[in-house]
């Protein structure tokens, strides 16, 4: 075929969304009724198509997101005090942007982490890293960080994450090296980056949990001082879902 080594030249060049198209090109008759600057513009936006998709799978792989929650899965029927307009503002990954703070708390089943990982899989649509870790998972795994020698990349890891994510915060009181290391953290992140976490403690209650009354005061003087919250209410979600509904 005349363009076969066109196309094995853009496989070799990486331009594997081009080669795609071009081949759809060839295969398609109707293509060669098109000026050629109009092919050309096919094939670079093909092209383009094909890369941003697969930027973008790549950061939700990275992201380690626990479900496919998204934001038009939403069931606004539960009663739970959902605010349409904050989540609408929200929707549009602005406060990512600006390095604002999302804390949603609840009781359990209410939705928080489908919440909060609608938001992040939005975050990523729109091109931010995410990371996402439960609570106990990031303290177990900044204490092996301490104890192998690995800490300071393991904190340098999580400040470059646009968003990360922690699940069930402030769900057991705090022990000393882990307060430290989370306000090390929340310092690395102030004003940079964001963090959602999410909470069946309403945050009048972390203070408690977090401890030592200096540290809770630095760690949530940078968390709540650029932060929007949700506060839902309301029974469970799941048991919502028992009965032929939908958890979200």
């Amino acid at each position: 075929m005349f363009m076969q080594p066109t196309i094995e030249k853009l496989y070799a060049m990486k331009l594997t969304g081009m080669a795609d198209a071009l081949r759809q090109q060839i295969s398609d008759s109707a293509t060669s009724q098109l000026s050629f600057q109009e092919r050309f513009s096919l094939l670079v936006d093909q092209h383009w198509t094909w890369r941003e998709n697969k930027a973008l799978a790549r950061r939700l792989h990275n992201a380690k997101l626990r479900s496919d929650a998204c934001l038009e899965d939403i069931d606004w029927r539960h009663p739970r005090g959902l605010d349409r307009a904050l989540v609408r503002n929200l929707a549009t990954s602005d406060w990512v942007r600006q390095h604002h703070h999302l804390l949603i708390t609840g009781p359990t089943g209410a939705g928080k982490s489908f919440l909060a990982a609608a938001f992040a899989q939005k975050a990523c649509r729109d091109g931010f890293t995410v990371l996402h870790l439960r609570s106990a998972q990031l303290a177990r795994e900044l204490a092996v960080a301490r104890g192998d020698g690995s800490l300071g990349r393991l904190l340098r890891r999580l400040a470059q994450v646009e968003v990360l994510l922690i699940d069930d915060f402030a769900m057991a009181p705090m022990s000393d090296p882990e307060r430290r290391d989370f306000l090390e953290i929340c310092e690395d992140r102030y004003t940079l980056r964001s963090t959602i976490l999410t909470s069946q403690l309403p945050v009048a209650n972390w203070h408690a949990q977090i401890g030592d009354p200096t540290l809770a005061d630095s760690i949530l003087d940078r968390l709540v001082h650029n932060s929007y919250r949700i506060d839902l209410q309301g029974g469970s979600m799941r048991k919502a879902r028992s009965s032929g509904g939908a958890a979200s």
